[in-house]
């Protein structure tokens, strides 16, 4: 049965499964287990004795049992197969190599006819497994829907020293590497995952940390992993349990494991009743189940965004495109949003009109891209919560949105207050300027909603001392690894989703090195040489303790000043608590880069501008290489309306809608 529940949260972390022995009586071990409360054997579908070369006279596979002896449903529901475990593929023998091809291929097709979700590997036995990963990549090219859990222990060793590993039947290196050379050799399939061996000693956080970027689909976690509390039960150290709490919180199954004991004890229970509370695992999973249900609850904004996790959305243009009701309806959502442009605009306000003149002084302040009304609204609740008086042009190109705001303007009497202009703000010519310019033109990135563009053309509006709110803007960029988006975008099988940069509520992906700035902007410029074409170069460190890793792209992310004290944003560090309007951006790469420890890693990025579009592009020379890394162009947006062939948001998952899906990148 489940470990628990979690409000809609129905990930994978909720069931656990139990690694078996090789039994003949399948029906009984499958029971034995799951009266105990577990969800799922993980056991071995041939008699690990039998070799090919030995066994010739047989006819048939000595199997567990028949696909008989358990509906379809048993078998593609509750049993994992696993591969005979004293395969090597890359043995020197030749005929425990060609014995090992042998079987592995059996056993696969096996377990393709019992219809079975996923099958466990052995780890590779050595550093170098290139023809393990030839064979499994050679089966991945016509498997239709079996994942195959690649099983590797959880280790990183840099001194040589001893490693349970070796009792695994590999060898003390750095795992990641082993897997990384796995999978490179395999071509990033995504039916291969990774099936993590938890042992007693676990590497540093942020050698841990790479794997969350990983497809690691379960965990197996060794009854010698835990220790004895003071009552006598097993429980984990505090390192061990905020582990698996991180693997919970990314869909990644348990699956305990406690040697020949379960099998054994299986096995001679021989009558019809199998008695499940004599499992030796029980209290183990009692525990595990404890851990699950003492998790905190997700909070109202997770849950939302439960469906958005590593969903790669290509964002529309809303200098092109007007934006549809829902999708305003879902921004209007957005409280803390508009809070803090409250808050931003009754400072400005104090600001402006001392308290002697508050009842004199009207302040012009226009909103440049009002959209339905919700800066107007926070405007004036501003100006009523500061007791000053305010004059409001609402600026808003979309005739649809403009209709909404003159029925607003109406039910809510601001007649003699709300000034409604349809009219694109770069073509407009305002009767009067401007005491305080307010927008919501930030994208994920900042900039790359053409916020510098289009307030530049509006700042002709603005009195000489007049407020920007925002005042200010800075991009931020910060290396990940993310197998799940990689080939997600690798699926299209084309270069123009290379270069294409999504908006991603980042959920599954490992965060290498912290955020770096990189572009910046300030409003009002005034400068006489203003240009919004920029260059920088960014160069990341990676904790020397991570070890080795593998960069799919960078992750993108902002942090804008409102006015003074008050800021929006959510880079990482920094964010802004329960918004929802903005997730982070992502810059795919075409090749990955493999970062060894203590090599930099250096970025490029050039913000390029002309009349009619703007384009962001980066270069990664460094870690050093052969040959020049690529040159990679995300198209921002247009200045002129005009098309460039970008896919939109119904040219990927039609009808699924997230506050980014109007975010252009």
């Amino acid at each position: 049965m489940p470990l628990g529940e979690r409000a809609r949260d129905k990930g994978e972390s909720r069931y656990c499964g139990v690694e078996t022995e090789f039994s003949n009586d399948m029906p009984q071990l499958l029971s034995f287990h799951i009266d105990a409360g577990f969800d799922f054997v993980l056991s071995p579908l041939v008699d690990p004795t039998y070799r090919p070369s030995s066994h010739a006279s047989y006819d048939a596979l000595p199997v567990a049992g028949s696909d008989l002896v358990l509906t379809p449903s048993q078998w593609s529901s509750h049993v994992v197969g696993k591969v005979s475990s004293w395969i090597d593929l890359d043995s020197d023998d030749v005929q425990l190599r060609q014995d090992s091809e042998i079987i592995l291929k059996k056993e696969l097709a096996w377990a393709s006819h019992l219809s079975l979700q996923a099958c466990l590997l052995p780890p590779p036995k050595h550093i170098s497994c290139v023809n393990y990963a030839r064979c499994i990549n050679q089966i991945l090219q016509t498997s239709n829907s079996l994942q195959l859990w690649l099983r590797i222990p959880l280790t990183k060793h840099d001194h040589g020293d001893p490693t349970d590993y070796e009792s695994l039947g590999g060898d003390p290196v750095d795992s990641w590497e082993t897997w990384n050379s796995f999978r490179l050799l395999c071509e990033h399939n995504n039916q291969l995952s990774i099936a993590l061996d938890v042992l007693s000693s676990l590497p540093s956080l942020n050698s841990l940390g790479r794997w969350f970027g990983e497809p690691v689909r379960a965990a197996i976690l060794h009854s010698g992993s835990f220790i004895t509390n003071g009552h006598g039960y097993p429980c984990l150290s505090k390192r061990h349990q905020k582990l698996i709490t991180e693997f919970f919180n990314h869909s990644v199954q348990v699956v305990m494991s406690g040697g020949k004991a379960c099998a054994e004890l299986a096995t001679n229970n021989t009558g019809n009743h199998v008695d499940s509370k004599r499992h030796p695992l029980k209290q183990y999973l009692q525990y595990i189940g404890y851990m699950y249900q003492k998790m905190d609850p997700l909070p109202e904004q997770e849950q939302y965004e439960l469906g958005y996790r590593d969903f790669l959305q290509s964002p529309l243009q809303p200098l092109m495109d007007n934006l549809e009701a829902q999708t305003y309806e879902t921004f209007e959502k957005d409280t803390v949003k508009y809070s803090q442009y409250q808050r931003s605009v009754s400072k400005a306000l104090l600001d402006r009109v001392p308290d002697e003149k508050a009842s004199n002084v009207t302040t012009v302040l226009m909103v440049v891209g009002a959209g339905r009304g919700p800066l107007v609204r926070a405007s004036l609740e501003a100006a009523e919560e500061t007791s000053r008086k305010l004059k409001v042009y609402a600026v808003e190109k979309n005739p649809n949105a403009v209709i909404t705001l003159h029925s607003l303007v109406k039910l809510e009497g601001w007649e003699n207050v709300v000034t409604i202009v349809s009219s694109d703000m770069r073509h407009w010519d305002a009767p009067e300027k401007a005491d305080i310019l307010v927008s919501e033109l930030l994208g994920s990135f900042g900039d790359n909603e053409l916020s510098p563009e289009c307030l530049d053309g509006a700042q002709r509006f603005l009195k000489p001392d007049g407020i920007s709110i925002p005042s200010s803007y800075t991009s931020f960029l910060q290396p990940i690894t993310t197998t799940k988006l990689y080939n997600d975008v690798k699926a299209h099988k084309d270069l123009v989703h290379y270069e294409t940069a999504y908006v991603v509520k980042l959920h599954k992906v490992a965060r290498l090195a912290p955020c770096q700035p990189v572009f910046s902007f300030s409003h009002p410029d005034s400068s006489p040489d203003k240009d919004n074409q920029r260059y920088t170069k960014v160069k990341f460190e990676i904790p020397s303790d991570t070890g080795s890793a593998l960069v799919h792209g960078f992750a993108g992310y902002f942090d804008s000043t409102l006015y003074k004290d008050v800021h929006l944003g959510i880079q990482p560090t920094m964010p802004t608590p329960n918004m929802f309007s903005w997730f982070p951006i992502y810059f795919p790469l075409r090749t990955p880069i493999c970062i060894k420890p203590g090599m930099p890693l250096e970025v490029h990025m050039w913000r390029c501008c002309d009349s009619s579009k703007v384009c962001s592009c980066d270069s990664i020379p460094v870690p050093l290489s052969p040959l020049p890394a690529p040159l990679l162009a995300y198209p921002t947006d247009l200045l002129d309306g005009a098309r460039a062939g970008r896919k939109t948001r119904a040219d990927f998952k039609k009808g699924r809608k997230s506050p980014e899906a109007q975010r252009p990148s």
